[in-house]
């Protein structure tokens, strides 16, 4: 009884603490991701209160969380709407993954970490947050711009990348080698084509078997269908979140709609508790060594992500204004980025990945929403122009008569 009490006590401080902080950000217009990482490192191990009767059950919350963020995010996107995407989108997300992986990579090369390791970062660096950038872009105003659809876009074919991703470094960390690497990746595709297939095809009538009139069954199906397939996935080695985005994937129509809905709030509650739990796995007095390193990292990357989208919005005819518009837009990088950096530290890998993945997500998540808001500033917009006009061929001469 005394231990129920003192959980009790711990998950309820947890909670109340967590709904000030997010209440904090968005009074100041910032994302509650950084100051969940925050409370992380104030509860965890190495904090000013640590966490011990409730660890274990926060643990589980944030295994939760994992599958309700990917969970959600499928329900974003029906399978078409994937496919037209991938085709269109194809050669930007290329180039965003050329760019913003192989700097995360090498920089774990240079610190002479595993190739593990370089591969772990190397995701953490690709991946920018759909979560912070739909904010900011909503905040701004900005979500009818012409770069608006090259930024959703990237983000698409990123999410899409990470079912195949996630297998390959799920196998990597249990030791399985290149080979059980290359397998994983195999079932991996052969999962995600099979999916689309089925939810192109047959999408409406595995939606049909789920009623949008009473909430509580239809709540009750999804998250029983989503933490099902996330277990089966799991343990085939494919990665629990990929299994949990598929399942989004493939429901569609009403279905989609109110299961987004509904979810919704525990989505909100768990996500909170796996980026806590994130924290609590750093200890503080890592954080100093790493935090040189992570601002190198940050600055190196925010200018990667910036050429992408400036490619990427070049690509289809926007102008220069947009074309840094996009590009500033992609900076923040959060929940992907831990979830990554989570596998890797419940594998015991590097201890050096996860205090520098914490300040380097808390850099770019706070920074990158402040840089978004650069072309609204008026010295920005002129120096744009000058920028325009100093590129812009002048106009030939009128030809003169004899």
């Amino acid at each position: 009884m005394h231990d129920t009490a003192v959980l009790l006590v711990e998950v309820g401080a947890v909670l109340f603490a967590l709904g000030m902080l997010g209440r904090l950000g968005r009074r100041v217009g910032l994302s509650p991701i950084p100051l969940y990482l925050l409370a992380g490192l104030f509860f965890g191990h190495g904090g000013l209160v640590p966490l011990s009767a409730s660890e274990e059950f926060i643990a589980i919350g944030a295994e939760i969380g994992v599958v309700l963020l990917l969970v959600m995010l499928g329900l974003e996107y029906s399978a078409t709407e994937l496919v037209g995407n991938l085709r269109a989108a194809a050669p930007a997300g290329v180039i965003d993954g050329v760019l913003n992986a192989l700097p995360g990579v090498g920089f774990a090369l240079l610190l002479g970490w595993s190739l593990e390791a370089a591969v772990v970062l190397g995701g953490i660096t690709w991946v920018s947050s759909s979560g912070v950038i739909a904010k900011v872009l909503g905040d701004l105003g900005r979500l009818g711009n012409r770069e608006t659809p090259v930024i959703l876009s990237v983000l698409v074919i990123e999410d899409l990348a990470m079912a195949f991703y996630l297998p390959l470094v799920t196998a990597l960390l249990a030791g399985m080698g290149v080979l059980g690497g290359v397998q994983a990746l195999a079932i991996a595709l052969a999962t995600v084509a099979a999916v689309l297939l089925v939810a192109l095809k047959f999408g409406n009538a595995i939606s049909s078997f789920m009623s949008v009139r009473d909430p509580e069954a239809l709540l009750l199906s999804v998250l029983g269908l989503t933490l099902f397939v996330a277990g089966v996935a799991a343990r085939l080695n494919v990665s629990a979140a990929v299994g949990a985005f598929l399942v989004g994937i493939a429901l569609s129509g009403p279905v989609a709609h109110h299961a987004t809905q509904i979810l919704t709030p525990l989505r909100d509650l768990f996500a909170a508790v796996f980026f806590v739990f994130f924290g609590l796995s750093t200890n503080p007095a890592d954080m100093p060594a790493v935090l040189l390193p992570a601002l190198g990292l940050a600055a190196i990357t925010a200018a990667t992500k910036i050429l992408t989208g400036y490619l990427a919005a070049r690509r289809v005819g926007i102008a220069l204004p947009g074309r840094l518009r996009a590009g500033l837009a992609l900076i923040p990088r959060g929940e992907f980025s831990i979830v990554i950096a989570g596998l890797a530290v419940a594998s015991g890998l590097e201890p050096r990945l996860a205090p520098l993945a914490t300040a380097y997500v808390l850099i770019t998540v706070v920074s990158g929403p402040l840089l978004a808001r650069l072309p609204d500033y008026a010295w920005f917009k002129t120096a744009v122009r000058r920028r325009m006009g100093a590129t812009r061929r002048p106009p030939e001469p009128l030809p003169t008569g004899d």
